[in-house]
């Protein structure tokens, strides 16, 4: 089943999500029951990674490797990770998390000029109801 979440950033614009729980439901599931949650948001590379964020599931299908607008799960650090496009580690053409994520779903709003003026800005994950 999808979901659209929504993430606000402060002073900013926000993010449109669509969460999928084919890959990881019980992962899915939780951040849903979670919703709205607050983090602090932080950039490596063309990622927005999020503070620790009250989702607590072990690796779920877990990947080592991540497609362009990927959203997923990091269970080591208990962030929210939203792929624009590579980080710092990997080989050339791959997009390669710090270490495996459970993927959750797609970024639909793909603008990745965001990226350089959020960076320790809080932001705001919220269910969009349809």
């Amino acid at each position: 089943m999808k979901y659209s979440v929504m993430l606000h950033i402060q002073n900013s614009s926000s993010i449109i999500l669509e969460l999928d729980d084919t890959h990881s439901p019980k992962t899915v599931k939780e951040f849903l029951a979670k919703l709205p949650f607050k983090v602090v948001l932080n950039v490596w590379g063309d990622e927005i990674y999020s503070s620790k964020s009250p989702i607590t599931q072990p690796e779920e299908n877990s990947k080592p490797l991540v497609s362009l607008y990927d959203v997923a799960y990091w269970p080591t650090g208990k962030a929210i990770c939203l792929f624009f496009g590579f980080t710092p580690i990997g080989n050339p053409g791959e997009i390669t998390p710090a270490s495996p994520v459970n993927v959750i779903g797609k970024i639909i709003s793909t603008d990745n000029t965001i990226l350089s003026n959020i960076d320790g800005y809080d932001g705001e994950f919220r269910l969009i109801e349809n």
